[in-house]
């Protein structure tokens, strides 16, 4: 079985304003270069001992600022893969939850009642950004079999992926994983239609 170190990318000015960034390419904040540093630092001195063999991310540079110190650590070359980008929010690009709810009040109800099946205004539902990071990481364990891979991709995209995984109704990903912090490791294991949850939402401590 291959093993996946899911990793959401450090932390973005966005964030800061809780603003939605989706496929909008937004740079790190000193924070979240500070997360990458010690993500690279937590990869090459995990207590288990167990070395990595591919390191991976979405083509946001967010996600590549926050795999390449990992990458340049482990002595791995980073693969990039836009089906590991995260879901695009459409109208709501940018904006914060209120001003969805005023921008587009009926549209934003609908999609907060139902995050993983109905999409903001033009965005991306649930169910296709599923299938094409699915697809990503069945491709990659094929290339990793038996291996242990670092994937750092995006929080949404990381929520329903673990649903699909562990047979979670998509619709519940707010609710079941209500946050995946910057920076944090979630680890799962699967081969074919078997998965199995390790860690979630683990916090690499500062480098030193």
């Amino acid at each position: 079985m291959t093993t996946f170190s899911l990793v959401r990318h450090g932390r973005t000015p966005w964030q800061d304003e809780n603003r939605y960034a989706g496929v909008s390419d937004i740079a790190l904040t000193d924070t979240g270069r500070a997360q990458a540093r010690a993500l690279a630092a937590w990869a090459t001195r995990r207590p288990d001992g167990e070395a990595f063999s591919g390191v991976w991310s979405s083509t946001l540079q967010r996600a590549i600022d926050t795999a390449t110190p990992a990458a340049e650590a482990l002595g791995l070359t980073l693969g990039t893969d836009p089906r590991l980008g995260e879901v695009d929010f459409g109208e709501g690009e940018g904006m914060t939850r209120a001003e969805m709810d005023e921008r587009f009040p009926d549209a934003a109800a609908a999609h907060f009642s139902h995050p993983g099946v109905i999409p903001l205004p033009g965005g991306e539902p649930g169910s296709t950004a599923i299938a094409r990071g699915s697809d990503a990481l069945r491709e990659i364990e094929a290339a990793h079999p038996d291996g242990h891979v670092l994937v750092v991709s995006h929080g949404t995209l990381i929520r329903l992926l673990l649903c699909a995984l562990l047979w979670i109704d998509i619709d519940r990903y707010r609710t079941v994983f209500p946050a995946i912090t910057n920076g944090s490791v979630t680890t799962v294991r699967f081969e074919g239609h078997r998965a199995e949850l390790l860690d979630l939402n683990v916090v690499p401590p500062a480098a030193g």
